[in-house]
């Protein structure tokens, strides 16, 4: 594949993945801008050890940390969460993938995964938000998919219960 094609055939799925890390319209089609000007630039150092789309993903995902360090940014400062509403989470508690499907929802869980730790809240975001497959998930994080799907798991688990303990003490 020329560049031309990789860039026309990635785009969207790119930015679509730092759009799911940033939060940030703006800053996701920045990032993924300069993912691909780094792609272009390091091509010859690629050595398909993973696919195309997990190796832009991994510049994208550092290009977007460096963006964070450079503007002393730990967490999308865009985000409000003051808005966010229980609408909808009641006795048959819905999945964290269904409540991201709805606005309202997914601002209760962006509120939660901020309470969570690493790597549950990049791995949940990842698959939920970045549709990525757990074998991509597991590339990235230069683990086996057996554990992106295992983190991801336990960081439903960790979102469900605090979903669920957020409701109880209202």
């Amino acid at each position: 594949m020329d560049f031309e094609e990789i860039y026309n055939t990635y785009f969207r799925e790119v930015y679509l993945f730092i759009l799911a890390m940033s939060k940030n319209t703006e800053i996701a089609e920045e990032i993924t801008q300069e993912t691909f000007f780094k792609a272009l630039k390091g091509a010859h150092k690629f050595e398909h050890a993973c696919s195309v789309k997990t190796w832009l993903c991994q510049i994208g995902k550092n290009t977007y940390l460096t963006y964070l360090k450079k503007h002393k940014r730990l967490a999308p400062e865009e985000t409000d969460f003051s808005e966010t509403s229980s609408k909808g989470l009641g006795e048959g508690m819905e999945s964290p993938e269904e409540i991201c499907l709805r606005r309202d929802g997914a601002l209760s869980i962006y509120k939660v995964l901020h309470c969570i730790e690493e790597p549950y809240k990049e791995v949940f975001t990842l698959r939920t938000l970045g549709d990525l497959s757990f074998r991509e998930i597991g590339e990235i994080f230069g683990r086996k998919e057996g554990w992106a799907r295992v983190t991801y798991h336990r960081a439903k688990l960790k979102l469900q219960e605090l979903l669920k303990g957020g409701i109880e003490d209202e």
